[in-house]
């Protein structure tokens, strides 16, 4: 006879397990396997080409950090890049202003494929490249793949934002700097990312403008972290990184303020000063430094240069947002985008970007000429 206690336990048993409801992915709509970023590289391969421009411009910006290399680094480009086309003819344009400012400037061109968003909109070519709200991020990578590839083999070296943790295993092998956003400076997961990376990483005060946030991601990021990642053919697994010595701070304003001044840039260096990190910055003479209106952006680089000119060593570069053509468009469904303007934040036009950086370089060489840049670099 059955003991009256195992009777029960398996009346219960049964009970339950007719009742049992699903606990996970009632959320979730469709899965849909990526290609393993192995796979991706195979059909899109590094050149020789590429990578010489890679190496070469990563051991360049990692000389300007060193304070070895006296250039300017200008991380130049579109806000973010939705039109193949344009920014190949952006990239050609970049390539012939270098040769005309190379001495002063070192140019890095802008290709954001990723962008963040505080509530909705669209989120760049790797998330919606047919920008139609298809989210076909298969393509997405392919495009973002290729397009760096044909750009570096140009021989111009590429910059970007670090936003999805995944991505970076797809394209960051094409990549000679990377941003972390001010929206994301504070998260474990991008500190984490950072100190893995293996080109210099620029960290952004946040959106309010604390810059102690950047700070505190910097100190982690020169620090060994293990965390949860995805391998190249798409394993899940344990990342152990050694930290990244070539981390900086980038001063974009934030709460509708600026601060690129030389009183906000001096307080800045003592922040890091005491800290015990090297006063290392950058300037984004766009978002709340420029009030987010493209022109304004030449008076940010013109303070930057003069500051620079009045002795001033901790700003190592700037970034500017620019594009083939003035200002930006809306993205809507059916609508007639205008080739080279931006679909998200306004950009100087090129012909104004062209000038600037020409004056930039010819401001910088004639102070250099004079004596007047600091002998330490």
């Amino acid at each position: 006879m059955a003991c009256p206690d195992l009777l029960l336990f398996s009346l219960f048993s049964l009970r339950h397990n007719s009742i049992m409801q699903q606990t996970h992915d009632l959320n979730v709509l469709a899965e849909s396997p990526l290609i393993t970023p192995r796979d991706l590289k195979a059909a899109l391969p590094m050149s020789a080409e590429a990578n010489d421009t890679v190496v070469a411009g990563r051991e360049a910006i990692k000389k300007i950090i060193r304070k070895e290399d006296a250039r300017l680094l200008v991380i130049v480009g579109p806000c973010s890049i939705h039109d193949e086309k344009a920014a190949f003819e952006y990239a050609e344009r970049l390539v012939a202003l270098r040769d005309r400012v190379g001495d002063q400037l070192f140019l890095v061109m802008r290709t954001y494929f990723e962008k963040p968003r505080t509530t909705t909109g669209w989120k760049g070519l790797i998330n919606d490249p047919h920008l139609d709200g298809t989210y076909d991020m298969h393509e997405g990578l392919r495009r973002a793949r290729a397009i760096l590839l044909k750009i570096s083999e140009m021989g111009l070296p590429t910059a970007t934002e670090v936003l999805d943790p995944i991505v970076p295993q797809y394209i960051a092998d094409l990549k000679s700097w990377a941003a972390i956003g001010a929206r994301t400076t504070e998260s474990q997961t991008h500190r984490e990312l950072a100190s893995g990376l293996s080109m210099p990483v620029g960290f952004k005060n946040n959106t309010d403008g604390n810059l102690r946030i950047a700070i505190n991601a910097l100190v982690s990021s020169r620090q060994p972290h293990h965390f949860l990642g995805i391998d190249q053919d798409g394993r899940t697994c344990v990342i152990a990184t050694r930290g990244n010595p070539y981390g900086h701070i980038i001063l974009r304003g934030g709460g509708d303020h600026p601060n690129y001044d030389p009183v906000s840039v001096a307080m800045a260096e003592e922040q890091l000063q005491r800290a015990r990190l090297a006063p290392l910055l950058m300037v984004d003479c766009s978002h709340d430094n420029s009030g987010r209106r493209c022109r304004l952006q030449a008076h940010v680089l013109k303070s930057v240069v003069q500051q620079r000119l009045d002795g001033n060593t901790s700003i190592i570069g700037v970034m500017i947002e620019s594009n083939l053509k003035e200002g930006s468009q809306r993205l809507a469904p059916g609508a007639n985008l205008e080739y080279g303007v931006s679909i998200t934040d306004p950009c100087l036009g090129w012909e104004s970007t062209e000038n600037l950086l020409q004056f930039a370089r010819d401001e910088l060489a004639a102070g250099a000429a004079k004596g007047r840049l600091r002998s330490s670099f």
